[in-house]
């Protein structure tokens, strides 16, 4: 490809904006449009942006324009929440990446297994929005563990015949669990370790059409401070889309917005797993009247991936760390293994397409204060079902067993009405409610500023403040 393949392809991307770029918007189209020319094979450009820029618009213009260009597009987010969003703004379905690059493995007795997928590509920019979410940590559970999901990414790209990677984020954003940086958005960190001929632009001005935008104001005042490492948090609810509230006006807030908007459009943003707890017990009980431990209606979150549940004609191919649950009906309640499940049927919120489809869900997990069932809980019943298919044998045999265990491969899931920042991070909802969380002098600091930062950029259309002090406000 050459110049002139560069500078139509800039030409038209810059002729379908239903509006006249930025500057900034000006460079970054230019330099993607010379790295979609000039580059090859596994080959990667890196897009930051704060919340406001234009990230969204100039993908929605890529994957408008490419085609003719017979280059392919393939859009991925690190949530099935996140790639709904994508799906929405570019017009083009998204994909997890997860589901995307990964395979489960046949049946070996392991659980939540998965090879790295053939990519059967051809001339193809494969985009990633919200890559801040991306851990380079084998540790990391948040999208199942024990890989490496950006190498895999990266080696996924690299496998193709003439397949590019275009990196999309926000460096203040939470950076993944257990990480004190967002290693897809480190330049240096990609070009080193990973060894990617990489370029890189950061567009920095919010568009003009942001900026009657309380939330996105707020949010740019928030990622000011933070790239200036001052902590002096100042909230501006001078907008019909900003609202400060005490927790005595929680309750009639939400019932408001839920009957607005559905349960599905709202959230509460928590700074713990406890506090999300806290809240999904009340919002359940006084605001939902739900009276039973689980109920016909109640939105529920994954809080572990499962290739269990789905068949391999799944639209959505397995049932991922994140995805948002709606129960449909109770088919009844068991106990096995010293735990208790229920038998649910289910919808997926975010896939549409996929029919319901029953499923074991353990209720052990609703209100445990981590992430998921404990290492504990999880040793405890591994070990109860070894010794119930002890007979099977050898110890392969045994795990094989386990691994086909529908109580062992129980849906782990939490109520999806108030959520940790980090669950929320890449989806967005028509109404937000900000939890303040307990807050100490010294717990202003930069990691709070991002917290903030990040649940702030989640609402839509509407942003309550719960609970913040008042030093926080121009009063």
């Amino acid at each position: 490809m050459n110049t002139t393949f560069s500078e139509s392809l800039f030409s038209q991307l810059k002729n379908i904006l239903p509006f006249e770029p930025t500057a900034g918007q000006s460079e970054a189209m230019a330099r993607i449009s010379n790295f979609i020319a000039r580059s090859t094979t596994g080959d990667t450009y890196l897009l930051k942006g704060y919340a406001g820029t234009g990230k969204t618009t100039i993908i929605s213009a890529l994957v408008k324009v490419l085609p003719s260009f017979r280059v392919r597009t393939v859009l991925m987010a690190p949530t099935g929440r996140a790639a709904k969003v994508m799906s929405g703004y570019s017009g083009k379905m998204a994909f997890t990446i997860h589901r995307k690059i990964y395979r489960p493995k046949a049946s070996d007795g392991a659980w939540y297994s998965y090879n790295l997928a053939p990519n059967q590509h051809v001339n193809t920019l494969f985009i990633v929005d919200e890559a801040s979410m991306i851990s380079d940590n084998e540790k990391s559970e948040q999208f199942g563990g024990g890989r490496n999901m950006l190498s895999d990414l990266i080696d996924y790209v690299r496998s193709g015949s003439n397949c590019r990677l275009l990196l999309v984020g926000d460096l203040a954003q939470l950076p993944p669990v257990g990480q004190s940086e967002s290693p897809a958005l480190d330049i240096k960190k990609l070009a080193g370790k990973y060894e990617l001929r990489c370029g890189h632009f950061e567009l920095k001005e919010v568009v003009r059409q942001a900026e009657g935008s309380g939330i996105l104001l707020n949010a740019t005042q928030l990622r000011k401070q933070l790239s200036e490492g001052d902590c002096k948090i100042v909230f501006n609810t001078g907008f019909p889309d900003v609202e400060r509230i005490s927790g005595y006006e929680l309750g009639e807030k939400l019932t408001s917005a839920y009957s607005q908007h559905g349960a599905e459009d709202v959230v509460v943003v928590c700074r713990s797993n406890r506090a999300a707890n806290n809240y999904n017990r009340q919002i359940r009980f006084t605001g939902m009247w739900f009276d039973e431990e689980i109920n016909a209606g109640d939105h529920l979150m994954c809080v572990k991936n499962n290739y269990f549940w789905l068949g391999d004609d799944s639209k959505s191919g397995f049932i991922a760390n994140g995805d948002a649950l709606k129960v449909r009906r109770i088919r009844g309640f068991e106990e096995q293994y010293g735990f208790r499940f229920a038998v649910l049927e289910l919808e997926m919120v975010d896939y549409p397409d996929q029919p319901p489809f029953e499923a074991k869900v353990n209720l052990d997990c609703l209100y445990t204060e981590s992430p998921a069932l404990t290492r504990e809980q999880s040793a405890q019943l591994y070990r109860e079902a070894s010794l119930q298919h002890a007979d099977a044998g050898s110890k392969t045999a045994i795990n094989a067993r386990v691994a086909s265990d529908p109580y062992c491969q129980a849906l782990q899931i939490k109520f999806g009405y108030a959520v940790t920042c980090h669950k929320a991070q890449g989806g967005q909802w028509k109404e937000v409610f900000v939890d303040a969380g307990y807050l100490t002098e010294e717990m202003i600091n930069e990691e709070y500023l991002r917290w903030l930062y990040t649940a702030v950029t989640r609402a839509r259309e509407k942003l309550y403040l719960v609970n913040f002090p008042d030093k926080f406000f121009n009063l």
